[in-house]
C-alpha cells in the first residue's frame, strides 16, 4: 500500500507581507457589521458585545433583561421588581434610538407599472363595471372581486393620480351657451 506523500515545502517567512496590515484586515473582516447608526457611532472595539450594549443601556440576553417568571405559591406573596440598569455610560444612543422610532413612517407603498397601465385600461374602457372588466380581454383571467381589488388598491396607493386620470376622462367642462 503506498504511503501518503510528505509536504514537500517547508513553511517560510514570507518577509514580503506586513502582518501588522493582515492582522487589521482579519480583524475588519471579523467585526460584525452594524447596520443601525447611532450603535455603530457609540461601539468600542476594546469591549465585548455584552459590555458595548450594556452601557448603551440595551440588553444583550433579553432572558437575563426580561426573565421568564414562574408563579408559586411564595412568588404570588412577594411582588419582584423588574431589575433596572444600575448605569448607563451613554444614555444619547438610547435616547437617539426612541426618536427615531417615534418619527412617522412615510408611507412609499406603490405599485408596479404593469398593474397601473392594466387598471387604467380597465377604468378607461369599462368606467365602474367590474364584470365587464372580466368579460374583457383579460390576461391576468381576474374575476370581478380580484379586478375590484386591484383598483381599490390603486385608489388607496395614488390618490392624486387616480382622481386626475379621472377627471381626464371626464373631459373638460362643457359651458351651457345661453341663447339670448
Amino acid at each position: 500500500m503506498p504511503k501518503a506523500k510528505k509536504k514537500s515545502k517547508i513553511n517560510t517567512f514570507d518577509y514580503s507581507k506586513d502582518r501588522k496590515k493582515l492582522k487589521k484586515q482579519f480583524k475588519k473582516r471579523e467585526a460584525p457589521r452594524i447596520e443601525c447608526p447611532q450603535i455603530r457611532n457609540a461601539w468600542s472595539d476594546k469591549k465585548s458585545v455584552a459590555r458595548n450594549l450594556r452601557d448603551m443601556g440595551l440588553a444583550f440576553d433579553p432572558n437575563r433583561a426580561l426573565p421568564i417568571k414562574t408563579l408559586t405559591f411564595a412568588a404570588v406573596e412577594r411582588t419582584e421588581e423588574a431589575p433596572t440598569l444600575k448605569f448607563v455610560r451613554k444614555p444619547y444612543v438610547l435616547n437617539e434610538l426612541i426618536a427615531e422610532a417615534n418619527l412617522p413612517e412615510i408611507d412609499t407603498k406603490t405599485l408596479s407599472t404593469d398593474l397601473i397601465e392594466y387598471v387604467q385600461y380597465m377604468i378607461r374602457e369599462h368606467s365602474e363595471n367590474y364584470k365587464a372588466m372580466a368579460r374583457d380581454e383579460n390576461y391576468y383571467q381576474d374575476t370581478p372581486s380580484q379586478i375590484r381589488r386591484k383598483v381599490d388598491q390603486y385608489k388607496r396607493c395614488h390618490p392624486e393620480e387616480y382622481n386626475t386620470f379621472v377627471e381626464f376622462l371626464k373631459g373638460p367642462p362643457q359651458e351651457v351657451v345661453d341663447p339670448v
